[in-house]
């Protein structure tokens, strides 16, 4: 049998893209995932119920492994797998605004480096690298999927090593065949609001429903004019799956973004009408003086390592023409925020115990 080879299973989006895969491919393919033999337990449970809904038994394979590794991990059985795989999904990163540099590197740059490497060796159709539109760090203005190296700097090590990834992924595109996907930032599925866990945007839904009828959220000055592009996982994963099906999407770079997102300020008020607030107040406050007291009272908060004040004013806003172009006829759209806002809100309010922990 031939294989697909996908790195960040059972994960937020590559679970959901399993599906997709095993659904366009015929019963000759089967989908090998590599996985942390810490997941095992939970890839296994994953795998199951996978294959019992799409009539799939025994199509998705697990094997143990570590993109950190020159050889995946894969020790004696990586030159079968790199002759057996047609393609390679690589979407296994270190999702975690607060990272640590090294961490980062081994997994996000030398991981992606390493499956590069397997995916040249093995001469296959295409490489799909999930990559992020973070990659635009604190560029101004209108970031085009033709963009890269912009002269930008980074808020954190996540952006810096998804950045420096991604370039890697561009320098090999003419040995390797290979489109790449850089998705806004994620959240939970549209319809039933669910997701893996609670961070970004979600802290301004955990802030509403701490209060009452009358809301009052903080965010920096310019929250009303910077855009804040959010995207449901069903997006992300449907759009991806029917692009990385397609001839035409051999060499190129979309932004799985919302082509017209909502500004902080505009997001805030949803997710509160959401909410069922009768008000939400958004009060401004001066981002220079809060970063420097916090940089003088705990140097090393999640705040400042994350960048979390600079999302809210964010610089860029996201190009998405070769994405809108390439759908167009597929019934696959982004839905505008105020669609589904509810539904994240809702999730939240019965599922409040979600752990708020990156699976890496």
């Amino acid at each position: 049998m031939t294989t697909v080879f996908l790195t960040g299973f059972p994960g937020f989006l590559g679970s959901a893209l399993v599906e997709r895969l095993l659904e366009r491919h015929d019963a000759e393919t089967s989908v090998t995932c590599l996985i942390q033999a810490k997941y095992r337990s939970q890839a296994e449970s994953k795998a199951e119920e996978i294959e019992a809904e799409h009539d799939a038994e025994g199509r998705i394979e697990l094997v143990e492994g570590d993109i950190t590794n020159a050889d995946l991990g894969l020790g004696e059985a990586y030159d079968d797998l790199q002759a057996d795989s047609v393609e390679v999904y690589h979407l296994a990163a270190i999702y975690d605004l607060t990272m640590d540099r090294e961490p980062g590197r081994l997994v996000n740059i030398e991981g992606t480096r390493h499956v590069l490497d397997f995916a040249e060796g093995g001469n296959v159709d295409r490489l799909h690298y999930v990559s992020s539109v973070v990659v635009s760090g604190t560029y101004e203005g209108r970031f085009t999927e033709d963009m890269l190296q912009e002269g930008q700097q980074f808020c954190n090590y996540y952006e810096t090593t998804k950045h420096m990834a991604e370039v890697l992924v561009q320098q090999r595109m003419a040995e390797i065949p290979t489109t790449i996907y850089r998705p806004g930032v994620a959240v939970g599925d549209s319809e039933t609001g669910e997701t893996q866990k609670y961070d970004g945007p979600y802290a301004f839904v955990e802030m509403l429903l701490d209060q009452g009828n009358n809301a009052v959220i903080p965010a920096p000055r310019g929250a009303s004019d910077a855009e804040f592009n959010l995207v449901p996982r069903d997006y992300v994963v449907d759009a991806l799956g029917y692009l990385s099906g397609i001839e035409e999407s051999e060499g190129k770079v979309y932004h799985l973004a919302d082509p017209d997102p909502p500004t902080t300020t505009e997001l805030i008020k949803t997710f509160g009408d959401a909410a069922g607030k009768s008000r939400t107040i958004v009060v401004p406050y001066p981002k220079g003086i809060v970063k420097g007291l916090l940089a003088s009272l705990s140097p090393e908060s999640d705040l400042l390592k994350s960048g979390g004040l600079e999302y809210q004013t964010w610089g860029a806003s996201f190009d998405c023409t070769n994405a809108v172009e390439d759908l167009e006829g597929s019934g696959i759209e982004c839905p505008p925020f105020d669609s589904y806002a509810e539904n994240l809100v809702e999730f939240v309010r019965e599922n409040p115990d979600i752990d708020e922990g990156a699976m890496n």
